[in-house]
């Protein structure tokens, strides 16, 4: 035999020894996790194929077995090929490795395969710490726990650990006293949850009634004032609308004595207005030099709300990690940039990056798209006036205003679901109308995959509708899921999706980022003016969000009056000007982030705000 061959026989053995033990190397030097989506899994349905094709298993290794009809996979054996993830037919199987630093930091474990949280943040008295991250990351687990509602097990979810082993996991750090307080009992704690509309289940009374059987802070009538709480004072809970329940259950948070206040998602259903008079009101607890911490959404409202910023990373429903803290500024921007630079750590592929300056009006064609005369509609004592406008093929018009002033149904007129008292409706048997109402009805039996194939039709198979509606709304795992069965934010990302799905002339959608993550609110603005831009047709969107509005539009219609007795919609105008009218009735001014661009919320009274009240630019300046 050749003397080459003779050496590559004798040297294979030793080469193999060494691949294997670099294999093992690099096996220890990562944390496996291996997440199953109960939810999604269905082993009756799939015959098994997991386990079927599971290398592993066909090697006699036991990486994956079953109990109780459900698979538990082995992350110790499980060798991370991805087989089992991209054979599984429901999309309920995922593993990622993650470097070997975080070992020994994972906080809390729910059970075997399931999502994993590392670290926590650090509150400090007078200090407001805000979270920010996608949905299902791990900030509400994590609220719970400083809550005490979850004792935090070090994932040792078989084998929960003491008060002592807790407390000596944290020692060095401030947690270690906090859990040395919270385990003693002399830490008292209130919690606002993030699900208000659950709260007349388990409270019974008047808002009256239940807010003065808890006022012990002597708080009550400034704080009611506050949140506009008077006009509701004498109603059942069980009567009151999203956005009363919220300021509700804020002043009830607020008005109890405590050590720490958490709040979870404070500025859903409010208007701008609301929302930031309810961060005023829980940034008011930092006088007391109480600890506060505040999981939201609304960019806007955490940076005028927050002093520090704690980022959650990862991958929802399979783990979540917390950054370390950061100031406002940095910490939003470092977010919107995908990259943390202390931790050496990219998260996301491409940052988020707003306009420079706002967008110059979109040019009316000869003929306009839609166009209104003056109308009136009225309900009871309610009155709503709409000024003459009209609007142009591409464009998307923002609504703004504030909550009862008749938005909601300005829209169903657009629709056509509801007719003016006096004035033409402006589309009927005119325009194609596709419209996502403000509330989402979950009536529908099938799946989301049916759904979207019902209304897109044969678009739906088309590689432009995957691109540019699937993808950037990541429907793709809730595609086999049943449309009942969905979150709030997955019904309405389906919702979006359906809307613009339909072919149609007129767009219609009223507050399309309830209940969804930072990220989800700004793909969902980037895929609304991309569907109107490529079918040249034209939108409103009625939108409280600012961030997302500034995102979004080219022209505004604002809305004035009294919520509840008068609203007048006004004419289209520019994004800029808009925002002015808009803001100054609001009394709020907004810079422009220099880095990101963003708008940012001017501190009242600060010398910037002043400035910018003096010169009448609310807005930003240019």
């Amino acid at each position: 035999m050749h003397k080459y061959v003779d050496e590559q026989i004798y040297y294979l053995p030793l080469l193999l020894l060494e691949f294997t033990e670099l294999e093992k190397s690099r096996r220890k030097n990562n944390i496996r996790i291996a997440v199953v989506d109960l939810d999604k899994c269905k082993p009756a349905r799939c015959d098994r194929t997991c386990y079927r094709f599971c290398p592993q298993v066909r090697s006699k290794v036991e990486a994956i077995r079953f109990e109780n009809n459900k698979p538990i996979i082995s992350e110790i054996l499980c060798t991370g090929c991805g087989i089992c993830v991209k054979k599984c037919p429901f999309r309920a199987i995922s593993i990622v490795n993650l470097p070997e630093e975080l070992r020994g930091e994972c906080v809390h474990r729910f059970g075997p395969n399931t999502f994993k949280l590392f670290r926590l943040p650090t509150p400090s008295p007078g200090t407001v710490l805000g979270l920010i991250g996608q949905n299902g990351i791990g900030k509400s687990t994590v609220l719970k726990i400083f809550s005490g509602e979850i004792k935090p097990n070090l994932e040792r979810y078989s084998d929960p650990p003491e008060w002592s082993e807790i407390i000596q996991f944290f020692r060095g750090s401030t947690l270690q006293t906090y859990f040395q307080k919270l385990s003693n009992g002399r830490l008292k704690i209130v919690h606002k949850p993030q699900y208000v509309d659950k709260i007349p289940h388990i409270v019974r009374g008047n808002v009256g009634e239940v807010l003065e059987r808890i006022d012990e802070r002597d708080r009550l009538d400034e704080i009611s004032e506050k949140l506009q709480l008077k006009v509701v004072w004498d109603r059942p809970l069980d009567v009151l609308s999203g956005g009363e329940l919220q300021r509700v259950a804020i002043a009830a948070a607020v008005c109890r004595e405590a050590d720490v206040y958490l709040f979870d998602e404070p500025s859903s259903y409010l208007d701008v207005k609301q929302r930031l008079e309810a961060a005023k009101v829980i940034r008011s607890l930092k006088e007391a030099e109480k600890m506060i911490v505040v999981a939201e959404h609304d960019l806007a409202v955490l940076d005028y709300l927050s002093d520090q910023i704690c980022i959650f990373y990862g991958k929802p429903g399979v783990y979540g990690i917390v950054s370390h803290v950061h100031s406002v500024r940095t910490g939003i921007n470092i977010y919107l940039n995908g990259f943390i630079p202390d931790e050496n750590m990219r998260f996301r592929k491409e940052p988020i990056m707003f306009h420079v300056k706002p967008p110059t009006t979109a040019p009316l064609a000869s003929a306009p798209m839609l166009k209104w005369s003056e109308m009136m509609k009225t309900y009871g004592d309610f009155t709503l006036k709409i000024e003459p406008g009209e609007a142009g093929a591409g464009e998307v018009i923002g609504i703004l205003g504030p909550n009862g002033i008749g938005k909601t149904s300005f829209i169903k007129i657009l629709a056509g679901i509801e007719k003016p008292n006096y004035g033409q409706p402006p589309v009927e048997n005119i325009l194609r109308v596709s419209y996502k109402p403000q509330y989402i009805s979950t009536d529908y039996e099938g799946t989301v995959d049916d759904l979207l194939k019902m209304t897109a039709k044969e678009q739906f198979a088309s590689s432009w509708y995957q691109s540019e509606i699937i993808q950037p709304l990541n429907l793709s795992p809730l595609l086999d899921r049943s449309v009942k069965e969905l979150s709030g934010g997955e019904l309405q990302k389906v919702a979006i999706a359906a809307c613009l799905s339909r072919d149609a002339d007129l767009y219609l959608l009223d507050e399309p980022s309830a209940y969804l993550d930072v990220e989800e609110r700004l793909a969902m603005a980037r895929t609304i003016r991309r569907i109107i831009e490529d079918k040249n047709a034209t939108a409103f969107v009625v939108e409280h969000d600012i961030v997302a509005q500034d995102f979004i539009a080219d022209r505004l219609i604002i809305f004035t009056g009294e919520p509840g007795i008068h609203g007048t919609a006004k004419t289209p105008t520019s994004l800029l000007d808009g925002m002015n009218m808009f803001l100054k009735e609001m009394n709020i001014t907004f810079r422009r982030d220099p880095e990101t661009k963003r708008p940012r919320v001017n501190k009242e009274g600060s010398r910037l705000d002043e400035h910018q009240k003096r010169i009448g630019q609310y807005y930003y300046i240019k």
